[in-house]
């Protein structure tokens, strides 16, 4: 067996070009670059619309995270040079060490403003799920941060917390979420989220007898309901929408739902990995454009 084959943890990585578009018949081209503490995204746009996107797992070296995503994304694009593109924002943990960058802000502001761009301007709280942290947004219609609140002390309920049991269950990531809803009845969650105390937990409740379905939906569980229990603290208003990778886990969001006690799950055709580096391409532009007047 191949080393790739038994990396559970690992989301797909690869990258996208819109066939239909020309880049050199743009007016303004922005890039965004979010160096996570586990993966990277680069996103090019054309006018403030979608046109190509790389997604990879970060290194140790944010600098060389960032590098790795950007030429990842021009190596897709015939033609492009990284001195094609007007203007460059970094965000995310390793915003600051991004080379080619004209600017850093915030992770915060970017998904709030890269959810504005996926879901519409009706979003109003967001939640980004992502690698090692969570944050919980409220914006505007014109996804302008209003408020948030961050928890950043573990990695319990958070992207590296799931990664963790998908390998120690040997489940692949992609299908922790269906998996967990194929059990006869919702057991309790785990009695902690800390990633050490659950990994424990689980083992335990595998040698007692429990099937990996049933453990990985009391995982899903307590996740959710820390997730809510941090969340609420933000006065939640519709809509709500997920960004990050854990808003590709039906088996964590299904159980948001519950706990809030509405649907709020909302279709998007963009990866939700890219929510933060989509608002700082458009964070870019609006600075392009700002310069320009002067």
């Amino acid at each position: 067996m191949s080393n790739q084959e038994t990396e559970y943890w690992r989301w797909d990585e690869g990258s996208w070009v819109d066939p239909e578009k020309d880049w050199k018949e743009a007016k303004v081209i922005t890039a965004g670059v979010d160096v996570g503490s586990v993966s990277s995204q680069a996103v090019i746009m054309l006018d403030g619309e979608l046109y190509a996107y790389a997604n990879t797992r970060s290194g140790y070296n944010s600098k060389e995270s960032a590098n790795n995503v950007m030429s990842m994304v021009l190596e897709s694009i015939p033609g492009m040079k990284l001195e094609d593109i007007h203007y460059i924002v970094g965000t995310g943990y390793g915003r600051v060490k991004v080379p080619f960058a004209n600017r850093a802000i915030t992770e915060i502001a970017c998904h709030a403003r890269g959810a504005n761009y996926m879901y519409g301007p009706s979003v109003r709280t967001v939640l980004d799920m992502g690698g090692q942290d969570l944050k919980a947004i409220r914006c505007d219609e014109r996804g302008k941060v209003l408020n948030f609140i961050m928890n950043e002390k573990c990695a319990a309920g958070t992207g590296r917390g799931m990664e963790v049991m998908a390998d120690l269950l040997k489940v692949p990531i992609q299908k922790v979420g269906e998996l967990s809803f194929q059990v006869d009845e919702e057991p309790p969650p785990v009695s902690t989220t800390c990633v050490l105390f659950a990994k424990s937990e689980a083992l335990g409740l595998l040698k007692s007898g429990w099937p990996v379905e049933k453990v990985l939906a009391a995982y899903c569980s307590a996740m959710a309901h820390r997730v809510y229990s941090m969340v609420k603290a933000v006065d939640i208003q519709k809509e709500f929408v997920i960004t990050g990778g854990i808003a590709k886990n039906i088996g964590v969001v299904k159980r948001i739902e519950r706990e809030m006690g509405f649907e709020f799950y909302k279709e998007t055709k963009i990866d939700t990995q890219l929510a933060g580096a989509i608002g700082a391409a458009l964070f870019g532009k609006a600075l392009y454009e700002k310069s320009k007047k002067k």
